[in-house]
Order: structure tokens, then C-alpha cells, then sequence
């Protein structure tokens, strides 16, 4: 990769580097009642208000008095959030009147400046480069090869959750979310087990692009973007060369489709980005959300050991309460009205997911974790439109398997200490979390 790797070295060394003062911290006063504030200071996106877990209270002022709602400044300039969950609903699946496009940005309000131009990739696309790229790899993620990963799925959960003490406090994120989808990361990506590793890091690095102190640590963006591109060329170029039509990895299908024979290397780089995080980010948080869930409401905890064929209900329940993915961001490509708000050409708009799985207008007692809800699929952290997850039944998937062996092993498994939260307004992420196997 060696043009576009030396130019993503020059962004490390300093080269255009992107401005050390977009990243600082904006303090929040976890007391403060968001509900003494002035709406027009309210800038729900601050990466400190999501690290302190504060979110859905702000998020549900808005939802009461500001649906649609113009935030005038912060860390990463002007912005629309909407809050409710039938207007998330109209924007996310209105891709002509809001862009996911590159161009004007991509599909977050987090990253660096130059972030979309430097790692195009197809869920930041519009029609219909986003849909020719998408059919090229969906096969990977069809139900027929998932039927086929299930197995593979299950071997490996169980051989995690055996190798857990029995005796002693743990953390569940590195030691069961982040193995469990580091494995199912290197399989989908086709790449060696070995290397899975590398890829958690590339992937936490990304993923953790807005907080100063992870940044400081990892190298910075560009610097993972430069060893993550090292990294992958010589995969792609091999697998473009000599994969087969039975290869069905994400990398193996997209190169050997039409649109991978000519696609230039950053957008390889932004599509293996995109299917990093959201095979790595996603399902872990997931993974950790459940668990905590089931804690902070022990009578649900209670229901699942008494009946384990709640599970079903129980993970689409998960992906609803954990909200993997906050918010994503779309552009306005002409003026728009919404609610009694006009958006105008150009702005920035977040839908907020997590809002949205917490409308009372929408969702029964979204507050609460029902493991039995009537219906648990009719959350939005999928997203709608053309731009709904792909991968969707694979996160399912190993989330139902992963808490179809735990039931058979231990009676409860319970949270010991706080929860440790990611500084982004993106990724619902949990970083650490202690517990200990209940096995009395």
C-alpha cells in the first residue's frame, strides 16, 4: 500500500493533522439536571455525556420538547438531532432527501475532519455504488452461510466459556465479548486466527478516534489506518488473484466481484474499516449490555434461567436496550421540513437510535428490560431503508448461542463492580466490566 500508506504516515507525523483541539474534552457536571439547562446549549454529542452514561436522560428532553433539535455548536460544528422514533424512522429511509455519502461527510458525526474521504466505504455511500457493493458481499452474511457458521459459532463459544474461572472476578468484555467476535472477525475477513489481535486493536483505535486519551496511546488515527492498510493489501491482492467462488469471506467476495476487480485501495481500506467495526463493535457491546441488563433486572434474570426459551425474545431485547450504535449521521441534500423545524441543504442530522428505542409513543415501557416483550423486533438499532445492517443475523446469532450455553453452565453470572463506558457518542461501547461465575 505504498502511496496511500505514505500519505497516511505524513497525517501521523503531522501533515495535515487533524486539530488536537477538536479532541479535548468538554467537562460535564455528571449532577447537573439536564432539565435545568438551556436547550440551546444542549449538545447531546459531547463524548463526556455518553462516557457518564447520560445520554438517554438528555435524549429524553429532547424527545419532550425539542423533537427536532438545532444544536448551534460544538466539538464538531452545527448539527440537527432527532429524537423521536417515527421521525428517525422518515429520515433514515429517505436517502434521497438525506445523504449517507462520503462526500458530504459519512454516516457519523465522530472521526477526524478528513475521515470520509480517506476511508470511503459502502455504508457511506448513496445509491447506486452503496447497492452494488453491499450485493457483492451479502452472500457472506446470508442465512444459508450462517447455517453453516452456526456450528463453527458454537464450538468456539463453548471452548470460551469453559476456559472461564470459576472462582475468581474476571472481565467479561476481554475475556468473553471481545474473544468471542475477535474469532468471528478473523472468519468472516478471511484472514488468519492469529492475527485477530491486530485486528481488536485497529478496531479499538477507530472506534475510539474521539477520545484523547486512547488516541494518545494508540498512535492515532492515521497511524492505525497506515498499519491496518500494510496489513490488508497483500490479503486483497491475494485473495483478487487466487480466491475461488466456494471463498466466502467479505474480503474474498467483494474482490472477486465487479465492482472489487477496479476498486482503488482506500476504498478496500474503508470497507475493511466498516466491516471491523461493525462485525467487532456492535455485537461485543452487545455481548456486555446483555449481561449488565440482566443484572440491573434480576427478575428478568430470573425468567431466563427459569425458562431459557426466552432467549429468542431476550436477544432482539438486548440489541434494543444496548443500542450498539447511538446515533448515525445524514446530510441534507435540499430543505426540509420536519416537525416545525426546516432543515436546510447541507446541515448535519443525527438519528438518534438510542432515543428512538426509548419513545413511549413507539416502544411499551422502553425504560424497561422485558425479556418476553410482545415484540422485541420492532427497534431501531438496526437502522431502516437501504441502509440497514447487513450483518444483522450474524450479531443475532452469536448473541443467541452465547446465551444458550451459559444457561446450560452456570445459574447466574453476576456484575461486581462498574461498568467502564467509552468516551463516543457513536459506539455504545463498554470497555471493561468485572464479574464472577455464580456457580453455588
Amino acid at each position: 500500500m505504498t502511496q496511500n500508506s505514505n500519505h497516511l504516515r505524513r497525517k501521523a507525523a503531522g501533515e495535515g493533522h487533524w486539530n488536537s483541539t477538536r479532541r479535548l474534552r468538554v467537562a460535564v457536571d455528571s449532577n447537573l439536571n439536564p432539565y435545568d439547562l438551556d436547550l440551546d446549549d444542549f449538545d447531546v454529542a459531547n463524548p463526556e455525556i455518553h462516557r457518564l452514561n447520560l445520554a438517554e436522560l438528555y435524549l429524553r428532553r429532547l424527545r419532550e420538547e425539542a423533537p427536532v433539535h438545532y444544536c448551534k455548536k460544538s466539538q464538531y460544528g452545527p448539527y440537527w438531532s432527532v429524537t423521536k422514533y417515527s421521525d428517525i424512522m422518515q429520515v433514515d429511509k429517505d436517502h434521497q432527501a438525506f445523504s449517507s455519502s462520503y462526500e458530504f461527510g459519512g454516516v457519523s458525526i465522530t472521526g477526524t475532519p478528513n475521515s470520509g474521504s480517506e476511508i470511503p466505504n459502502f455504508i457511506s455511500m448513496d445509491p447506486p455504488k452503496h447497492d452494488q457493493q453491499r450485493k457483492a458481499v451479502a452472500p457472506g452474511l446470508s442465512p444459508v452461510r450462517l447455517a453453516d457458521l452456526e456450528t463453527l459459532i458454537r464450538g468456539r463459544v463453548i471452548e470460551i466459556l469453559d476456559s472461564l474461572p470459576r472462582d475468581k472476578e474476571f472481565d467479561w468484555v476481554d475475556s468473553v465479548a471481545v474473544e468471542l467476535t475477535g474469532r468471528m472477525l478473523a472468519t468472516i475477513l478471511g484472514v488468519p486466527q492469529e492475527d485477530r489481535g491486530l485486528l481488536i486493536g485497529w478496531s479499538n483505535a477507530i472506534s475510539n478516534a474521539d477520545d484523547p486519551d486512547y488516541v494518545s496511546s494508540s498512535g492515532g488515527f492515521y497511524q492505525t489506518l497506515a498499519e491496518l492498510g500494510e496489513y490488508i493489501e497483500p490479503i486483497w491482492e491475494t485473495k483478487r488473484d487466487g480466491a475461488t467462488t466456494s471463498d466466502m469471506d467479505l474480503l474474498a467476495l467483494l474482490a472477486n466481484s465487479q465492482e472489487g476487480s477496479n476498486m482503488p485501495i482506500k476504498e478496500v481500506l474503508g470497507n475493511v474499516v466498516l466491516l471491523l467495526v461493525g462485525g467487532n463493535d456492535t455485537t461485543r457491546n452487545s455481548i456486555s449490555g446483555g449481561l449488565l441488563a440482566l443484572n440491573q433486572f434480576p427478575s428478568e434474570y430470573d425468567k431466563l434461567i427459569e425458562n431459557p426459551d426466552l432467549i429468542s425474545s431476550m436477544v432482539p431485547e438486548i440489541i434494543r436496550w444496548q443500542t450498539p450504535l447511538a446515533h448515525m449521521r445524514r446530510t441534507a441534500t435540499r430543505d426540509y421540513r420536519l416537525r416545525d423545524q426546516t432543515i436546510r441543504k447541507g446541515d448535519m442530522v443525527i438519528m438518534w437510535y438510542l432515543s428512538g428505542n426509548r419513545d413511549t409513543e413507539a416502544i411499551e415501557n422502553p425504560d424497561q428490560f422485558i425479556i418476553d416483550r410482545r415484540r422485541p423486533r420492532e427497534h431501531l438499532s438496526f437502522g431502516f431503508g437501504l441502509h440497514r445492517c447487513l450483518g444483522n443475523r450474524l450479531a443475532e446469532m452469536q448473541l443467541r448461542v452465547l446465551w444458550e450455553e451459559i444457561v446450560h453452565r452456570c445459574p447466574r453470572i453476576k456484575v461486581t463492580g462498574e461498568a467502564v463506558r467509552a468516551s463516543s457518542p457513536l459506539f455504545r461501547a463498554i470497555q471493561t466490566m468485572p464479574v464472577m461465575m455464580d456457580i453455588a
